[in-house]
């Protein structure tokens, strides 16, 4: 595949080696067939698969997770379509949305899987809510609490099945996720959007990086601009950035969030660029795509 990074005579230059984007949503255009749930907490417009993959193959993505998103709930239908739909055999894998305290979430998960052999990757918590908050007990976002005895029993079953954890969450949730995670210590667990650190104070942004201990948590490169107060290039991330990669090392390290179009991608790969310029380019190639592929267990 051709793709991006805009050279000196602004030709569109491909990073090297494997570029993996492990944090795409795509939504339907059509709402009959792949409606929104009633329950949706937000309606966005179309990210239709046919056109993901026109972009992924003029871009040079080599493999994508597609990260299942809140408006469908835990109707999987499009997720499974897109499996369906991918430019080459094995591109797409996926997780899964479940409400992790239910009772029954174990063998959902648990059917889930066996009905999609070898795609889904993990099951992904939200824990978003304002600090000192209780845990939600209903509604669209499944906020609830690391605590309770069927969360833990949910993150069993994931890690018999062999998936991952992938946490959405505000910093001052990170010593809660580390007790919880300290208790499977064989279950990858994957913190999105840097765990969103400018968000919280510089202790939970500490936090943070204390996650980086668990000997499976992998940092996810995305949504830098969660935890910036500036604009592009997000400069006031950058600081926290390399002590990141200090925390977590060059192994355990993901990027995401590389756009759906050209000109997204190209700035997600300045962006890159500006914040690992430290890194050597060994490295700078496992967090862009070969982490990825280990964690996700394709072949690289």
């Amino acid at each position: 595949m051709a793709a991006a990074a805009i050279g000196a005579e602004g030709e569109i230059k491909r990073p090297k080696g494997p570029i993996v984007e492990s944090h795409i949503h795509l939504f339907a255009s059509d709402q009959k067939r792949f409606p929104y749930n009633a329950n949706a907490p937000y309606k966005p417009a179309p990210i239709p698969v046919d056109e993901y993959v026109r972009f992924a193959r003029e871009a040079g993505i080599d493999r994508a997770v597609i990260v299942h998103p809140e408006p469908y709930q835990n109707d999987h239908r499009y997720l499974e379509y897109c499996f369906q739909r991918e430019p080459s055999p094995m591109f797409f894998k996926g997780t899964c949305l479940f409400d992790p305290v239910a009772p029954d979430t174990p063998d959902r998960i648990s059917t889930i899987v066996g009905l999609n052999p070898g795609r889904l990757v993990a099951l992904r918590i939200h824990e978003m809510r304002k600090r000192g908050a209780p845990p939600l007990l209903s509604g669209a976002i499944h906020d609830r609490d690391l605590a309770d005895p069927h969360m833990k029993a949910t993150w069993r079953r994931v890690g018999e099945l062999g998936l991952a954890i992938q946490m959405h969450f505000v910093p001052w949730f990170a010593p809660a996720i580390g007790e919880l995670a300290g208790q499977f210590p064989n279950i990858p667990v994957i913190l999105d959007h840097l765990g969103r650190e400018g968000m919280g104070t510089p202790q939970d942004a500490s936090n943070v990086l204390k996650l980086g201990k668990l000997p499976r948590s992998y940092l996810k490169f995305s949504g830098v601009e969660y935890s910036s107060k500036e604009k592009f290039p997000y400069r006031d991330v950058k600081p926290w950035i390399r002590r990141a990669y200090d925390a977590f090392g060059p192994d355990r390290i993901i990027w995401g969030t590389l756009g759906h179009d050209m000109a997204e991608f190209q700035k997600q790969v300045e962006l890159f660029d500006f914040m690992f310029d430290f890194a050597n380019e060994a490295d700078r190639e496992k967090i862009r795509g070969r982490n990825a592929l280990k964690l996700f267990r394709w072949a690289s």
